[in-house]
């Protein structure tokens, strides 16, 4: 797969650089209460995880981190900045590294999301993921904190 795919207009898939740490931080501060920090975002860079953003020349929109190992992929992150969701963006990019995980041999994937993010939860179960558990106060929270939900599916998609 060639290192940029045209996705939509003028934004693109490609890998994420060091240089773009920054502006993944920032979206994903716009996007979450308790975001990844920039220390995150780099040691999945140097852990050699599929790390991708959607950007063009002024702005990222979206980025994403997937784990391959021993026949299996890991969704570590999906973040679409709140200004551009609802857009298809978070599906296209997701689908992008499912596909790469796949040719690294992977045969399933899982991820966990909150209990409480029925986007999330709406788009992974689009895509064919299944409830397979849940993780008791797994993610902080305001006060309390949140369960989330263990999702997978088998690969290839269709």
């Amino acid at each position: 797969m060639p290192p940029e795919t045209n996705l939509k207009a003028d934004f693109f898939a490609r890998t994420m650089r060091t240089s773009d740490v920054e502006l993944v931080a920032q979206n994903e501060a716009a996007a979450y209460d308790h975001p990844w920090t920039k220390r995150i975002i780099v040691d999945c860079l140097r852990a050699g995880y599929q790390c991708w953003v959607l950007a063009n020349k002024q702005q990222i929109v979206a980025h994403a981190v997937v784990s391959v190992a021993i026949g299996e992929c890991h969704l570590l992150t999906l973040c679409v900045h709140p200004d551009h969701q609802r857009n298809g963006y978070g599906r296209k990019l997701f689908t992008l590294l499912l596909g790469r995980a796949q040719k690294q041999e992977a045969e399933i994937c899982f991820l966990e999301v909150r209990r409480s993010n029925m986007g999330a939860i709406a788009l992974y179960r689009s895509m064919g993921f299944v409830q397979i558990g849940e993780r008791k106060n797994y993610y902080p929270g305001k006060g309390d904190r949140e369960d989330a939900l263990i999702m997978s599916r088998d690969l290839p998609l269709p």
